[in-house]
């Protein structure tokens, strides 16, 4: 049995897939109505709406019963994550631990692997990360992720793939995370410039400065540059600065026509760049793309300050 923690869309994309590529799966959702709801009406109308669930995959409104599995998946946000792990002392008791987010958490300046051995020192840790859609996932398009894990994780990339969902694994962690978490940051700055109409140039350029600056934070923190140049780093750069799928880069667009967002939808990339600019502050790394980002987001400069500010800075060599 494999375990989710988390019915979001993500969660659920997840627990679909491995349910239709024959796993036994046990979902948990802490809302008892939409526990309910998808036992139900079998499907997760809130976020997969018309993605049916399979028989095999069961909706439970009890933790316990979630646990104890071949490997228990963490589909929840970055910045709630922590706030799970010490509410349940008993998650990771007795199975391998997979986080199956994106973010830096604001409070401690860690990535999920880094939360989850912080509350569970010598727990087998894990994250599941890369290019991936939720409704892709869910409606079998092929999809490939990155698996980081602390120790061999060759059990669990057996344990995880599937005919449609093809992972391939790394032991370097530190990359993985900050990976997953810088796209979102850079996916903000893509949609500004779209939703201010800079152009498809524009883009092109910022997603290119913008994944040097990952590389370069990555690598002062003991990241390999080859981590993000893969599935976890770049792979999921250009799918999140490339499509309005994207929940960062919806959110970058809605800045740059300077419209309101809808405050229900997380959006990752907002934290991660508030807690990566002190993280970025503190290594001595110029990261202008995530600080312009983190300033607009906040509102502390504007649009056109942002703008000129970037592109006024001093010239130098690629």
């Amino acid at each position: 049995m494999i375990g989710i923690v988390g019915a979001g869309a993500f969660g659920t994309a997840l627990a679909v897939a491995l349910a239709n590529g024959g796993r036994e799966v046990r979902m948990w959702a802490r809302d008892p109505a939409q526990v309910r709801a998808m036992q139900t009406a079998r499907q997760n109308a809130r976020a997969l709406p018309g993605v049916m669930l399979p028989e095999n995959l069961a909706v439970e409104a009890e933790l316990a019963a979630v646990l104890g599995g071949r490997a228990l998946l963490l589909a929840v946000p970055t910045q709630a994550l922590g706030g799970l792990l010490d509410r349940w002392p008993q998650i990771g008791a007795r199975q391998p631990l997979v986080a199956c987010c994106k973010g830096v958490d604001l409070a401690s300046l860690l990535g999920p692997v880094e939360m989850i051995l912080a509350r569970r020192p010598g727990a087998e840790a894990a994250i599941l990360t890369g290019p991936s859609f939720a409704f892709d996932i869910a409606r079998g398009l092929p999809t490939a992720l990155t698996l980081a894990a602390t120790g061999d994780a060759s059990a669990l990339q057996e344990l995880l793939s599937t005919p449609t969902l093809r992972l391939y694994r790394t032991d370097d962690v530190r990359g993985a995370e900050l990976g997953g978490a810088l796209k979102n940051v850079i996916a903000i700055a893509a949609g500004v410039v779209i939703g201010a109409g800079l152009g498809d140039s524009a883009r092109a350029a910022l997603m290119t400065r913008g994944y040097a600056e990952m590389v370069r934070l990555a690598e002062v923190l003991g990241a390999r540059a080859e981590t993000l140049a893969g599935l976890s780093g770049f792979g999921d750069l250009v799918l999140t600065c490339t499509s309005s799928q994207s929940r960062n880069f919806r959110f970058g667009v809605a800045l740059g026509r300077r419209e309101a967002f809808d405050p229900a939808v997380t959006v990752e990339g907002v934290a991660t760049a508030r807690a990566v600019v002190r993280l970025a502050a503190e290594r001595g790394v110029d990261m202008p793309v995530t600080a312009m980002v983190d300033a607009l987001a906040s509102g502390r400069i504007t649009l056109e300050s942002a703008e000129a500010h970037l592109m006024n800075r001093p010239l130098k060599q690629e």
